[in-house]
């Protein structure tokens, strides 16, 4: 499975229990598009949200979201991690 970033540039204002609500409701429909989100986070002064996935595709990861009620702004593959 390959791993991606997306992003979201609307969410001016978001709480962290804002985030966290969006998160549980991609975490409930993942395993529909054999996706999973790993983490998200967001800068409320700016309103940018990442979404870091492990999915089968960029499709899968936007038709969660879409469902979920926050479609994504831009999804990028990220095929290398350092730690």
């Amino acid at each position: 499975m390959a791993k991606f970033m997306d992003v979201h540039h609307s969410m001016k204002g978001i709480t962290e229990e804002q985030l966290r609500e969006a998160h549980n409701a991609d975490l409930a429909i993942e395993k529909d598009e054999s996706v999973h989100f790993e983490a998200a986070w967001a800068d409320p002064e700016s309103g940018v949200v990442y979404c870091l996935s492990e999915a089968p595709s960029a499709e899968a990861v936007q038709r969660i979201h879409e469902r979920a009620g926050h479609k994504a702004d831009e999804i990028h593959p990220v095929p290398l991690t350092v730690r």
